[in-house]
């Protein structure tokens, strides 16, 4: 017996959708039906963090997410933050810690809602130890101390911004 779908109601990147799903569909499936490119899975145990988005602006994991549970609620994708996420990712080559890009979508999402937080509680990225433990999900690959030590400086928003006004 087939499983009845699901009406969901939910805002991605500032425009509303609705639709039908499965009662097991999780979230990153959900994104990547909606086009969202940048949403990639790699482990689907909640390891890697190349699946995160925001929800109401709080970074989660979206493979571990259950699609329902974003009834009337929003989700933010790397594509919905394209001009900030463009200048950090300018920022973060400026300073040596680009990427190959496989697990950059993820980590961009997370630096970003790091510095967001920062603004309130400085002491999230006061050290690179500090740093490292905030984006231990991410930086998994073998340039992860120089991802670290060139991530610091791109996280200040006066930077991010003065950079990308060079171009």
């Amino acid at each position: 017996m087939a499983a009845k779908l699901i009406d969901l109601s939910f805002t991605l990147n500032g425009r509303k959708v609705k639709v039908q799903i499965a009662p097991d569909t999780m979230l990153f499936a959900l994104l990547r039906e909606q086009g969202c490119a940048s949403v990639r899975c790699a482990c689907e145990t909640t390891n890697c963090g190349l699946c995160t988005v925001w929800l109401d602006g709080d970074p989660v994991l979206s493979c571990s997410v259950p699609a329902a549970r974003v009834e009337g609620r929003s989700i933010t994708t790397l594509e919905g933050l394209k001009a900030e996420s463009e200048a950090l990712a300018r920022a973060m080559a400026a300073e040596g810690a680009e990427q190959c890009g496989f697990c950059a979508p993820g980590l961009i999402m997370n630096v970003l809602a790091l510095a967001r937080a920062a603004k309130e509680d400085p002491s999230l990225v006061a050290t690179r130890e500090e740093l490292s433990r905030q984006l231990a999900g991410n930086l998994r690959c073998r340039n992860r101390a120089r991802h670290v030590g060139h991530t610091r400086p791109s996280l200040h928003a006066n930077q991010i911004k003065r950079r990308a006004t060079r171009r």
